[in-house]
């Protein structure tokens, strides 16, 4: 009897890649592909949704034939996805209306004080989970809406579809135009702005509000559960699993309990504690979100610290700036001074995420002087995802009244160790790498995997987990609250820049 698999498309921010994992959830083939990203205007950020179908159309035959496995060998499907994209596509023809606005797009800020004109913040807040801000789904779908009077009448008119990232995929893999389902899971939907956290449907009031026809949604699944089967681009394989990216690590980490937390360091970064069954409602500026649910039981939930920038910083400095010739290299420059020497860099690209959500803050580089030089600049860059980290830790650690005991990283910017160590250093509490620190990817593997039962339960993952490395604080107590009483004050300036057009006192 030949063995079998579980493969995870992974559909993420700059790149797209189907992993094949065995039982043990050891990864034994990788197929990946990077897409184009597109900034046709300060502040908007977009993706070509045909584009990154048709890389999932090359990858995914690409990762099977690596693994040399038949799709008969594959017992199911996990999908996870960059969570809030936005793309709208032609029922008919199954081409997208136009580019798919990005998460990290901000043209929807002047847009919020009409939502907010329809309804009050707050119930949206009550009924989602979520702030009223731009970041989500629900006002890049408005904004499409309103934008193009011919779309809004033919979203109307039921001709158009919307979905994230994974009812694009997973309506294109179950056969598109030729009957592919339309659908989404309550993870995915509950970025949103449109779901109610209580019922996990689509909620008539906020729909109104938002201006937004119920029949261009998808149908809202279950996270783990076969949704349906695969036609292209390999036939019959099972999908098992839909689940947002950052919840999907929530799950790769084997985070399953109320009190488990984990954080994604890839673009941006993305601070998740499990509350398990209880929606806890935020009042720092973080986000309630559903973790998963299984089948028919009741969902887990989880509270979210969703940072804009971090690998992208040191991507700007690669690209932008040309500071490193590659990202590894931010590291050896930066371990090549003991400190920042004074200055401090506040990515603001996009406003602000959690815990400040403010849109209107914009990226600053303080406390500059002749002793400065790059490598302090480099410090500076890593620093900042791990005083970003601390804001949303200070944050959660208020709302949940829990202090986290160590904090379980993954994404790419692990690798990076001096990073790691920073963050253990500003936390206070060890950090813990897995020994799988692709655990996006990994998680949609177990989901789909539990589905089938090729995992019998979540104990069988929990044995799969082994650590790779871990970092304890080194840092004294007083240089740490000194550094980051300026961090805070450096994100007071932010603030001001991104107000500068009013009178405003800037932070002393």
């Amino acid at each position: 009897m030949s063995e079998k698999f579980v493969a995870a498309l992974d559909q993420g921010t700059t790149s797209t890649r189907c992993m094949i994992f065995d039982v043990h959830g050891t990864m034994v083939a990788m197929a990946q592909r990077e897409h184009h990203q597109h900034y046709p205007r300060p502040g908007w950020v977009e993706h070509d949704a045909a584009e990154i179908w048709s890389i999932v159309r090359q990858v995914v035959p690409m990762a099977f034939s690596d693994a040399g496995v038949e799709p008969g060998q594959v017992v199911a499907f996990g999908i996870t996805n960059q969570r809030e994209t936005t793309v709208v596509w032609d029922r008919i023809t199954g081409r997208p209306v136009g580019r798919a606005i990005v998460w990290q797009d901000t043209r929807t800020t002047d847009l919020l004080a009409e939502i907010a004109g329809d309804i009050d913040p707050a119930e949206i807040t009550a009924r989602t989970g979520l702030p009223l801000t731009g970041y989500f789904s629900g006002p890049k779908l408005r904004w499409i809406l309103d934008h193009d009077e011919n779309i809004r009448a033919r979203g109307e008119r039921g001709e158009l579809m919307f979905g994230t990232m994974d009812s694009w995929i997973t309506w294109n893999l179950t056969g598109g135009i030729n009957g592919g389902l339309h659908v989404t899971d309550v993870t995915n939907a509950s970025r949103t702005m449109l779901m109610n956290l209580e019922t996990l449907d689509w909620d008539p009031v906020l729909l109104q509000a938002l201006r937004v026809p119920r029949s261009m949604l998808p149908e809202i699944r279950s996270t783990i559960g076969v949704v349906g089967h695969t036609v292209h681009p390999v036939p019959g394989v099972p999908i098992g699993a839909i689940i947002g990216d950052q919840q999907a690590s929530l799950f790769g980490q084997t985070a399953f309990d109320a009190g488990e937390a984990k954080c994604t360091f890839g673009t941006g970064s993305f601070l998740l504690l499990n509350t398990g069954q209880d929606i806890v409602r935020s009042s720092h500026g973080l986000i309630t979100t559903v973790a998963h649910r299984v089948g028919d039981e009741p969902a887990h939930y989880a509270l979210e610290g969703s940072v804009a920038v971090a690998g992208g910083l040191v991507a700007w400095c690669r690209d932008s700036l040309g500071l490193i010739r590659t990202a590894a290299e931010i590291e050896t420059l930066a371990a090549t001074v003991p400190d920042n020497g004074g200055c401090y860099v506040v990515p603001a690209f996009s406003g602000l995420f959690a815990p400040h959500w403010n849109p209107s803050a914009q990226g600053v580089l303080v406390g500059l002087t002749a002793f400065v030089t790059k490598a302090h600049i480099a410090r500076a860059v890593l620093e900042a995802s791990a005083w970003q980290t601390r804001d949303v830790m200070e944050a959660m650690r208020a709302d949940a009244r829990l202090s986290a005991r160590s904090l379980a990283v993954d994404g790419g910017m692990t690798t990076d160790n001096l990073l790691m160590q920073m963050l253990a250093d500003v936390l206070d509490v060890p950090v813990v790498r897995p020994m799988m620190a692709e655990t996006v990817a990994l998680g949609a593997a177990y989901a789909a995997g539990l589905a089938v039962g090729y995992w019998p339960d979540r104990q069988a993952l929990r044995r799969n987990w082994q650590r790779a490395a871990e970092w304890r604080p080194t840092i004294d107590p007083a240089r740490r609250e000194a550094e980051y009483a300026a961090w805070t004050a450096a994100v007071g300036l932010a603030d001001a820049w991104g107000h500068r057009g009013a009178t405003v006192q800037l932070v002393t």
